[in-house]
């Protein structure tokens, strides 16, 4: 039996990973969090690399160190019925009702729209978008191949053109960080505001869906014991961190250089579509469209591969497989043509309500060899986080829905009661409760 990968194979698994976390979504919001942070973009750097890149690795890790062969196999010393509600919700979340068509829209919004005249963008959209699917459902069908499509192919060749433009900014700044005042919450907490953007890539969730293919795959190169498994889980992993982090703080530090040249943007898409034209006019609006297309197609077939194997899984006699990437597919595309800013604006307080689930999830996975899955800890530490993730999930709202009198009376009670709510991180004081008490009770039994 085979005990461990080799070095070339490794590098190709961390490839593979780097190629289904990386997509559009995570080259916008490190370049809008940079211009906005301006002077302090090291600290928002920081607090982003932590929950953009430590988080899924993390996820990615606890999936291999617990031994789950999927979301639901983690998520089920809690019980069953909450296995089953919460794996359907993330996929969901990260699949086709916000992750996937986000893919195409940015895709449509960075690259193609600069070149198409405003009373064309609607149709625009629905052709670019039924092309891009068409694409992703083709190479989806194939899961087989997965890691020769993205970890061979689509991810270097992402790699190498977004290196072009990273080296030519290094080389030739447009302006001088420290000469920018920061923006809004970047002036007082850069760091926790760098921490919660880092939950708009969505990869904490996505690595806990992304675990069964990377698992997957380690497995087809010879790797079947558990034990192993994890192991190379993680040397893998490390190839992804170090590639993730250094194109992170290399577009914090793109976006916040910009202010030298360009003006400011709400749009990290836009701020790009500038720095391109900056130094390449009308080719690096090409080389950026190029970029974001290849970003976002990997991404895309990495979501629908996982989300239609997950739920050919847990409901094999509804639907098979490629009747699920059908399905994903088909519902992504009707998604995309509503538009990025409509995804965007609905998908983040369902973020701010499952991260704190899915980062417990993790940390518990993380203490399974000590813990041993204990049923009564997983309940009560799950249990006394899904209240305050609630109120974050309402605290995210728009603003017309916040100022309703339930919804304003049950926010002044989390702001008084729950410490650190003000910055989102409200959870933590009771799941850390919730914890100690399931701790007590699985020793006293």
């Amino acid at each position: 039996m085979k005990e461990k990968l080799t070095l070339k194979q490794n590098l190709l698994i961390g490839s593979l990973l780097f190629g289904l976390f990386f997509g559009a979504g995570n080259l916008i919001f490190p370049v809008q969090m940079g211009q906005a942070a301006g002077s302090n973009t090291l600290a928002a750097t920081i607090g982003f690399l932590i929950t953009g890149v430590g988080l899924p690795m993390l996820g990615v890790i606890a999936s291999g160190i617990s031994k789950s062969e999927s979301l639901y196999d983690m998520a089920k010393p809690v019980n069953t019925v909450y296995a089953i509600l919460f794996t359907c919700m993330l996929y969901l979340t990260i699949g086709p009702l916000f992750a996937i068509p986000r893919t195409a829209t940015v895709a449509f919004e960075v690259g193609i729209h600069p070149f198409i005249p405003k009373e064309n963008l609607k149709i625009g959209l629905l052709i670019f978008s039924f092309i891009f699917f068409v694409i992703t459902l083709y190479y989806s069908l194939r899961p087989g191949r997965i890691l020769d499509w993205v970890g061979k192919y689509l991810t270097p060749i992402f790699l190498c053109l977004l290196s072009i433009l990273l080296i030519v900014t290094i080389i030739k700044p447009m302006g001088q960080i420290s000469e920018f005042v920061p923006q809004g919450n970047y002036v007082t907490k850069p760091l926790i505001t760098g921490l919660l953007d880092g939950y708009n890539t969505m990869d904490a969730l996505a690595s806990l869906a992304f675990a069964i293919v990377i698992i997957s795959n380690i497995e087809k190169l010879g790797i079947i014991n558990p034990t192993y498994i994890a192991k190379e889980t993680i040397k893998s992993s490390i190839f992804s961190v170090i590639g993730m982090a250094v194109i992170y703080a290399s577009l914090s530090y793109l976006g916040a250089s910009s202010l030298g040249s360009v003006s400011r943007a709400n749009n990290g898409g836009l701020i790009l579509s500038m720095v391109s034209n900056h130094y390449f006019g009308l080719i690096g609006q090409v080389l950026l469209a190029a970029i974001v297309g290849v970003a976002c197609l990997k991404t895309a077939i990495g979501l629908i591969t996982a989300c239609s194997e997950m739920f050919s899984e847990l409901f094999p006699k509804s639907m098979s497989y490629k009747g699920y990437a059908v399905l994903f597919t088909v519902v992504s595309f009707i998604i995309a043509n509503f538009g990025l800013s409509k995804i965007i604006q609905l998908s983040i307080p369902v973020l701010m309500f499952l991260y704190p689930l899915a980062i417990n999830l993790i940390i518990l996975s993380l203490m399974s060899p000590i813990i041993k899955k204990n049923g009564t800890i997983y309940k009560w530490t799950i249990g006394a986080t899904i209240l305050p993730a609630i109120f974050d999930f309402f605290n995210a709202l728009p603003d017309p829905i916040k100022e309703k009198a339930i919804i304003s009376e049950i926010l002044e009670f989390a702001h008084r009661y729950l410490p650190g709510f003000e910055y989102g991180f409200g959870w933590i004081s009771l799941s850390l409760a919730g914890f100690i008490i399931g701790v007590v009770l699985s020793r006293k039994k």
